[in-house]
C-alpha cells in the first residue's frame, strides 16, 4: 500500500429549522464537499441538553469537527480544523 490516507473528519451540524445562520454553515459545508451529519436540536432534547452542557452555548449553530466545537458560522475556524485553504474542497 502506498501513501497514507486521511481519516475522514466527523462533522456534526447543530441546528434548527428557523436559523438563517444554520442554513449559511450547511450550504458551506456542501460547497465544501464536507460530509456532515445534522442535529436539529429543536426535535431533540436530549441533544439540546448535551450542546449546552458540552458547550455551555444555547445558540446555533454550533458546528462540532472532530470533538472540537465552533459556535456560530466561523469560516476561518471551519477551514483551520478541517486543514482547507481558501477555495479548496476536502478530499
Amino acid at each position: 500500500m502506498t501513501g497514507a490516507t486521511a481519516r475522514p473528519h466527523r462533522v456534526l451540524v447543530f441546528t434548527t429549522p428557523t436559523c438563517p445562520w444554520c442554513s449559511r454553515a450547511k450550504s458551506y459545508l456542501r460547497t465544501r464537499g464536507v460530509p456532515f451529519r445534522e442535529i436539529d436540536v429543536s426535535r431533540d432534547a436530549s441533544a439540546a441538553r448535551d450542546l449546552v452542557r458540552r458547550t455551555g452555548q444555547m445558540g446555533v449553530p454550533v458546528i462540532e469537527i472532530d470533538g472540537r466545537p465552533i459556535v456560530g458560522f466561523d469560516q476561518g475556524r471551519i477551514d483551520t480544523l478541517l486543514g482547507l485553504r481558501a477555495g479548496s474542497p476536502v478530499n
